[in-house]
């Protein structure tokens, strides 16, 4: 090869290196803002419709495989609406202008250096960035899923047969988040404790039913990803707080389909999995209004009206919500540890919000075994308290196990309230009081 044709060629990859590592504000805008300029549009697709078995081969190329399959198969229908923008809180996209150009990956999948707050990578994926997979993953982590805070309180898990629709166990929970660092609203910011290792807190505390009662999880996430993450089990019949073997994360949590794992979408460290950037894509999503949605009145409802979304279709397994186009990356993850009962993860992850509404699991042998429904309802149409918040609210889920023909389907009041998840919360020894 000619000197001149190397030189060209170091400067061409110097080239790009730069470009990858010089965001600008316009990719910030363009990253939270995606639908400034106008919004997805498909040949046929129009808000007030509905994709059933009937029309579904003419939206093949907007819906992911597996919800193409259950419309195909009569499972289920997707009510269309408008695609709308879910707008994160102004502090976060300001944390993110604030670190622009400031965070980088290290030589390891899990070393990241520079990030404060907001979301370390706004530029747009490309393939030709064997790291785009991995930028995606962090952006997830530090994303703005329920804010700095969050509780959701009742929330309700019921196992169903999909054959049958029955019931067959229904749990009640309380879930808890709580964000030591990266925090834009809630006093102090950015970090609750300086010098402080933990990033993010979770706590589950089960009220019903009685032979689970009192049953809690601790999960406490290092800021380190590489470090393992500090999980706690209480069993009430045992009365005593123990460490979560790290492989029981990847367990069915209380019989149910869900592993430790699965919550949210993806609970792990970035370091656990090989991330692969596949394409992005504009894909039906659950986006919608929970004032516009079918309600369950028999769930759950309190002193200020509130009502869970309903569940309905083939075996109750459905969240009966609305569903838009929205701009989508496609991700894939394989998890790193040997043995691990998934293969692959294949996520659809909003590029507004960057939650993950949709994700297609396969197990070991690589065939499809779970698909997850986590829907978003909009904050300014949600709870008095949500308002203002910027957070895409988790609501309506469902875990579909196609294997078995099971699902376990969550219904909750998710609340942004700093007030219902106090520091005291996330230690071992509220662990140890709420079991005494």
């Amino acid at each position: 090869m000619k000197l001149t044709t190397i030189l060209s060629s170091a400067i061409a990859a110097m080239v790009a290196g730069s470009a990858l590592a010089a965001p600008t504000q316009e990719d910030v805008q363009r990253s939270f803002y995606p639908y400034k300029n106008g919004v997805p549009s498909f040949n046929g697709l129009s808000e007030g419709m509905v994709i059933n078995q009937g029309n579904v081969a003419q939206f093949e190329s907007i819906l992911d495989p597996v919800m193409f399959d259950h419309i195909s198969k009569g499972w289920t229908e997707m009510p269309v609406t408008a695609t709308t923008s879910f707008d994160l809180h102004p502090n976060y996209v300001k944390a993110t202008a604030d670190g622009l150009g400031k965070v980088s990956l290290g030589e390891e999948v899990g070393q990241i250096s520079g990030w404060v707050a907001g979301r370390p990578f706004v530029e747009e994926p490309s393939k030709d960035d064997p790291r785009a997979g991995e930028k995606l993953a962090w952006n997830y982590k530090y994303g703005y899923n329920w804010g700095d805070n969050a509780a959701i309180y009742p929330f309700y898990w019921k196992y169903r047969d999909m054959d049958s629709g029955n019931i067959e166990r229904t749990l009640k929970f309380n879930f808890h988040f709580l964000n030591f660092k990266g925090r834009v609203n809630q006093d102090p910011k950015p970090e609750l404790i300086p010098g402080d290792d933990k990033y993010r807190a979770i706590y589950v505390q089960v009220l019903e039913p009685f032979d689970v009662k009192n049953t809690q999880l601790l999960i406490q996430r290092s800021i380190d990803d590489r470090k393992a993450d500090n999980s706690y089990l209480y069993l009430g019949f045992q009365r005593r707080v123990r460490r979560l073997a790290t492989e029981q994360v990847t367990d069915a949590f209380l019989g149910s389909q869900l592993m430790i794992e699965d919550f949210e979408g993806y609970n792990g460290r970035v370091s656990d999995m090989n991330w692969t950037y596949l394409g992005t894509q504009d894909v039906m999503l659950p986006f919608f209004n929970h004032d516009e949605v079918e309600l369950d009145p028999e769930t759950h409802q309190d002193d200020e009206g509130y009502q869970v979304v309903a569940m309905g279709d083939k075996g109750g397994c459905y969240p009966q919500v609305n569903w838009q186009l929205r701009k989508a990356y496609v991700l894939e993850s394989s998890p790193v540890m040997e043995g691990h009962p998934v293969s692959k993860r294949v996520h659809y992850i909003d590029a507004q919000t960057f939650t993950i509404p949709r994700t297609n699991i396969y197990d070991a042998a690589g065939k499809l075994w779970k698909t997850f429904i986590i829907g978003q309802a909009n904050p300014e149409r949600h709870l008095p308290v949500n308002k203002g918040s910027g957070v895409s609210i988790d609501d309506g889920v469902t875990m579909i196990n196609v294997q078995q023909m099971k699902c376990t389907t969550a219904q909750f009041k998710g609340q942004v309230d700093k007030e219902l998840n106090p520091e005291s919360l996330f230690t071992v020894q509220n662990m140890r009081v709420k079991g005494r």
